[in-house]
């Protein structure tokens, strides 16, 4: 695959000025840039740019300069702010908000309280989700702590997730104009119907935070793993994403031979890192737009590691839109986890014409 198409290393004015700078000794993903303003402005170019993108690593970036996009990336450094007041709060206080014994992925997980693998491996972060039926006034309001629960707060809530479903929007809406739906899936509303902003579903945000940490084959800070749901919008700072590359594509090699054993060492079976860019999100789909497009879309396995070079030494940190889709949460509540894709599909009528 050209790179001449891809992202190429970082430049100086695109490094983030208060951390420190994304290392050029690491193996990188060759993710395409995709530009939301041409994509606003029906840019047909652009559109089978992000098409190919989802087609072929189901990764990109996408780049929310010079258009509306902006003001997300001003929601995204206040939420920086404001979660950071939260994770300062004491542990004691922190683990009031942890609901996983009521049986829900909202609200508080701590640190080391998932299991990563099967050797039984806990992992490296802590992170906590905000519903977005709770937010828009969909469902019950959960509890939460006081400096999560005022006016200011929710209503940075609100306008992160009404800003980042409209970028999801756009893109799905660009997906279900690419792939052979049926007529009856048009008709009601094609992939746009199942993805509604202002229906129930698992719609949240996700805010993960991760301490220093130095490099480790042992202690991999989020498992390997493709997104459940439909599309992820993730700002990151810190390089500590990677992806497994399909066999067909290459990453973009170093610039020097200079890293340490064990970046290297996280680097092999097609593994690299997403090196984050200023002005941009990271885009990537979850498994069931593959189910939707009978695998016409790709959701490529990603993890989660210790930055590379000094940016390790750095508490990592963002948020991330996580968009599912109507059906799927229905399925989830009955229980049905087993066959929740199968059921999804099932309830959009056939979207595609095999």
């Amino acid at each position: 695959m050209p790179h001449s198409d891809h992202s190429p290393s970082p430049q100086p004015s695109e490094a983030f000025a208060d951390l420190p700078p994304f290392p050029d000794n690491v193996p990188t993903a060759p993710l395409l840039r995709i530009s939301l303003s041409k994509l606003l402005a029906s840019d047909a170019d652009e559109q089978q740019r992000c098409w190919r993108a989802c087609q072929e690593l189901g990764f990109f970036y996408l780049d929310l300069r010079g258009n509306d996009g902006e003001m997300l990336l001003g929601d995204a450094d206040n939420l920086f702010a404001l979660m950071k007041t939260f994770y300062d709060l004491p542990v004691s206080e922190k683990v009031k908000y942890d609901f996983k014994r009521k049986g829900s992925y909202f609200g508080y997980k701590g640190y080391g309280e998932g299991i990563i693998d099967a050797k039984g491996t806990r992992d490296r972060n802590e992170f906590y989700n905000v519903s977005k039926d709770d937010i828009l006034g969909l469902s019950d309001r959960l509890p939460c702590p006081d400096v999560l629960n005022g006016q200011e707060p929710r209503a940075l809530f609100t306008s992160y997730i009404e800003r980042s479903h409209a970028i999801c929007s756009t893109i799905i809406t660009l997906l279900s104009n690419h792939l052979s739906l049926s007529q009856e899936a048009r008709n009601d509303g094609g992939l746009e119907a199942v993805h509604r902003l202002r229906a129930i579903s698992g719609d949240q945000i996700r805010f993960v935070r991760a301490p220093p940490q130095e490099p480790t084959t042992k202690g991999v800070a989020l498992g390997e793993h493709t997104d459940f749901g439909s599309v992820t919008v993730l700002f990151n700072r810190l390089g500590g994403l990677q992806v497994r590359l399909p066999e067909h594509m290459s990453a973009v090699l170093p610039v020097q031979d200079s890293a340490c054993e064990t970046e290297k060492k996280l680097c092999e079976e097609g593994w690299c890192y997403v090196k984050p860019l200023p002005g941009h999100c990271i885009v990537n789909l979850g498994d069931a737009l593959v189910k939707f497009s009978s695998g016409k879309l790709r959701s490529n396995v990603h993890r989660v590691v210790a930055p590379p070079g000094r940016q390790g030494e750095v508490t990592s940190e963002g948020p991330e839109w996580l968009l599912k889709n109507v059906n799927l949460y229905v399925a989830q509540n009955k229980g049905d986890l087993s066959g929740t894709l199968l059921f999804v599909v099932g309830q959009s009528k056939q979207l595609m014409e095999f």
